[in-house]
């Protein structure tokens, strides 16, 4: 009999989603990087705390779900949000003058934002999950999917909009001024307002997770009346568990080591996004609404991903994410003045539908017991493979840059460094197409049909 039953009338679902938005919707994205500079950092500074960001991820990712597992994914959202707080706090109230003081606030921030991310990656989508396994609707996860991303990308335009303008003293001088009050701010006061506006956020979350549950699933083994007594042995052993589980579970291998390759690949085009607009001559300007018409692609691209994960199998799916960021990656090559911004909406579009399809098949053949164990996992596949092309890509430019340098001795610096961005997207798409060729012999030899016929509909 077809269930009746909503996935959004659970509370739990509700709250999932409500979650998602408030722990994402960062007000100082748009001014991430300027940020840390006026504060006084350098930019060499500024790159050894995203270093260090990205590790604590890594190294956090798996115990942290392994935790949310035995202890409950309560437990660890609250602390996710807890930790939020107190990253938002240290930096937001911190005093300017002393750059040693200023450095060492924004490493802590940095480790607890990194230790925030892990704990709240695969817990919350684990518990969400497992509360429509409880319910008896798990099939309608690729409609939570949908709306919460949607949701997500509500948030971000919103964030992006007013931190943006909070963070420009122009502006809030100007809405002072047409309140009626006297006086103005500078900028060492305005670039706190997106912190206090997050931290408010992060308050918000945290009432939030207060509010959840977690489900009881006849099929798992999550025991809340021994969290207490949880030890490092357990951890470890939950974890080696669910490690197990992967390797000898050839669906969920290829899963994880596929998405991965599409995710860190276009992230990383993502992360250079500024550049590649500025030599496709679109002004500065324009980023912000950019970044704004990246979310309400969002807003749409969902949709999209559920048809296909209810209409075509696995397979398919993979081989149009294929031919989607290999159309992409070599129409970046072009630098095309202005024209070349459609191929990054595609970037942003292959990434959104990676994650979608991910999280679909994955929590679709993993158990409640190790759900979230498996999908920190996932995490850190994704956050390793990312630091290390980051890393590859760092000795590739350098060495472009000298190849550049001494066909052109005439240029200047800027110049010499224009051409070896340029040159180095080409390495993009042979890259994915190295990495996919390395992961379908590792994966694919071991499939079972049978495996694959049981995931999706297959047409």
């Amino acid at each position: 009999m077809q269930t009746t039953i909503s996935p959004f009338s659970l509370t739990n679902i509700r709250l999932f989603i409500l979650f998602r938005v408030l722990f994402n919707a960062r007000f100082y994205y748009p001014v991430f990087t300027i940020l840390f500079l006026d504060y006084g950092l350098s930019i060499e500074q500024f790159a050894l705390l995203n270093t260090v960001w990205a590790f604590t991820i890594v190294l956090a990712e798996v115990p942290s779900g392994a935790l949310a597992d035995l202890l409950g994914r309560k437990r660890l959202l609250v602390g996710t949000t807890l930790l939020m707080m107190a990253e938002m706090a240290l930096i937001a109230f911190v005093p300017l003058g002393n750059i040693s003081l200023i450095f060492s606030v924004f490493l802590v921030n940095r480790i607890l934002s990194g230790l925030a991310e892990a704990m709240a990656s695969g817990a919350d989508e684990a518990m969400a999950y497992d509360t429509l396994v409880e319910a008896g609707i798990a099939d309608q996860w690729p409609r939570v999917l949908d709306l919460q991303m949607r949701a997500q990308n509500i948030g971000y335009i919103f964030a992006m909009t007013l931190g943006a303008l909070a963070y420009d003293p122009g502006m809030v001088n100007t809405c002072i001024h047409w309140l009626g009050w006297e006086g103005s701010v500078d900028q060492q006061v305005t670039m706190r307002y997106p912190l206090y506006l997050t931290l408010l956020l992060g308050i918000l979350a945290w009432l939030t997770t207060l509010q959840m549950r977690d489900p009881q699933v006849v099929n798992g083994s999550i025991n809340l009346d021994t969290a207490g007594r949880v030890r490092m042995i357990e951890v470890l052993r939950m974890t080696l568990g669910a490690g197990g589980w992967i390797l000898r579970t050839p669906f969920a291998l290829a899963i994880i080591l596929f998405a991965m390759s599409f995710d860190h690949t276009l992230r990383m085009i993502v992360t250079m996004t500024s550049q590649y607009y500025r030599l496709i001559q679109l002004p500065e300007a324009s980023f912000g609404l950019i970044g704004s018409a990246v979310a309400l692609l969002g807003l749409f691209v969902p949709r999209v991903a559920r048809w296909l994960s209810e209409h075509y199998s696995p397979q398919k799916n993979v081989l149009l994410l294929l031919a989607l960021a290999l159309a992409t990656l070599f129409g970046l090559t072009l630098f095309i003045p202005y024209l070349g911004l459609f191929p990054m909406m595609l970037v942003f579009i292959g990434m959104m539908l990676t994650s979608f399809f991910t999280s679909h098949y994955l929590n679709q053949i993993t158990s409640s017991d190790h759900r979230a164990t498996v999908l920190s996992f996932k995490g850190l596949a994704f956050n390793a493979a990312y630091g290390l092309i980051g890393i590859f890509y760092a000795l590739l430019i350098s060495r472009l840059r000298a190849q550049q340098g001494a066909l052109h001795p005439d240029w200047l610096p800027e110049e010499v460094g224009d051409a070896a961005f340029e040159a180095s997207i080409s390495w993009f798409p042979w890259y994915l197409l190295a990495v996919l060729a390395l992961v379908a012999l590792l994966s694919l030899p071991r499939m079972r049909k049978k495996e694959l016929e049981q995931i999706g509909k297959g047409r």
